[in-house]
């Protein structure tokens, strides 16, 4: 068995951030899966990840016994041909791109012998905001992986497919009823046990992961993905939820992406097009300064374990970091730092104790627990926004 770790190139880490604040780049959802998902079906083995040192507790790096490792770039999408590549490696062989980046090496210690990459470009998260604006192409590709072969449940007389029926796959113990499925955009992936209300507008590309959620009326635009056991309602376009977070009210949510256990309250809407229809420019945390973009729709990008109460607005490219509490009437600033809580009146600090025991409340009601290790993350994570 290949012993394989997944590292977080330095460059696509902090682009990445604030989501890469709680996992290693890895775990971050795009499509479908998560990036460790797509390379664990590409090349089984035993995976664990080489990240950010105060992360590794929860998720350690194994080396092989015998030093035979494939190290592999969290952030590029497996592809028939850069997997033959990777898998040609011998023993102190890096493989590098075009740039003379690293996407792959095999050993251990330093590479001895680079080998140049000849195949195409490899679908690669080299910026927060390419999260959503490549979803698109990413749900595709884990549509039909992971649909290859296998025969979707069938879809109730109460609903209407627009398109083809084998762009739509429904898992075991999904319930669809009374909704109206547009697949000619794009595919529809509805993952098992996940459900799908009456009165539901589902435009694809768009996937549903187990137990996800969309209410009635919900108006589902893609590229859109909704992690296992997100709830939405109103309308989203060209939004990733990376899981157990919730939008469940009217609202609007735009070219955006969401960690886990948040939750957007009841109307709850953020911009993704600024009225002079300029491009955006982006909050930088590596850089820790505006940035320009040449993007013209870029809505919220909000990290784990942050709320926004009932009525709130953002502005757009607003990002959020962790552990973040916002609430009150009027628009925040387009940056609000990880643990810290309050209105546009004025923001302050949380209290971590407090931010502890909402977030065990959350957790638990999805049958999880807030460990100790979550708990030490968090800890770094206060420390590091304190001395900014």
């Amino acid at each position: 068995m290949k012993n394989i770790i997944l590292f977080d190139p330095v460059e696509a880490r902090a682009a990445l951030l604030p989501l890469t604040l709680t996992r290693p780049v890895a775990l971050i959802r795009h499509g479908i899966t998560t990036m460790a998902e797509k390379w664990q079906k590409a090349i089984p083995g035993a995976y664990s990840y080489s990240t950010q040192d105060y992360l590794s507790t929860k998720y350690p790096m194994i080396e092989a016994a015998d030093g035979d490792n494939l190290f592999i770039a969290a952030n590029i999408h497996p592809d028939a041909t850069l997997v033959d590549a990777i898998l040609a490696l011998r023993p102190g062989q890096e493989l590098t791109d075009a740039d003379g980046r690293r996407l792959a090496s095999r050993g251990s210690g330093t590479p001895t012998e680079t080998v140049g990459y000849e195949g195409p470009a490899p679908l690669a998260l080299n910026h927060v905001y390419d999260i959503f604006m490549t979803n698109d192409e990413a749900l595709r590709r884990d549509f039909e992986s992971l649909t290859a072969g296998r025969s979707s449940q069938p879809l109730s007389d109460t609903c209407r497919i627009i398109g083809e029926a084998s762009q739509l796959f429904i898992e075991e113990g999904a319930t669809v009823e009374g909704a109206i499925i547009n697949v000619t955009k794009g595919p529809v992936y509805v993952g098992r046990d996940a459900e799908i209300m009456e009165g539901a507008c589902l435009r694809g590309p768009i996937a549903l992961c187990e137990h996800a959620v969309v209410n009635m009326g919900g108006k589902i635009y893609g590229a859109t993905t909704l992690g296992p056991y997100c709830k939405v309602g109103g309308e989203l376009n060209n939004v990733v939820m990376t899981g157990y977070s919730n939008k469940a009210h009217d609202g609007f949510l735009g070219n955006a992406v969401v960690g886990e256990w948040c939750n957007l309250g009841a109307g709850c809407t953020a911009s993704n097009l600024k009225n002079t229809y300029a491009p955006v420019k982006l909050w930088s945390m590596a850089e820790g300064r505006f940035v320009k973009t040449d993007l013209q729709f870029c809505g919220l990008i909000m990290a784990d374990h942050s709320k926004a109460g009932i009525n709130t607005m953002f502005n757009t490219a607003t990002v959020i970091g962790v552990g973040v509490n916002f609430y009150g009437a009027g628009f925040p600033r387009t940056y609000l730092p990880s643990f810290t809580e309050g209105s546009p009146l004025g923001m302050k600090p949380v209290i971590l104790d407090r931010f502890f025991d909402t977030a065990s409340r959350m957790m638990a009601r999805r049958h999880k627990e807030l460990t100790p290790a979550d708990k030490e993350i968090f800890i770094n994570i206060y420390e590091q926004s304190q001395n900014l």
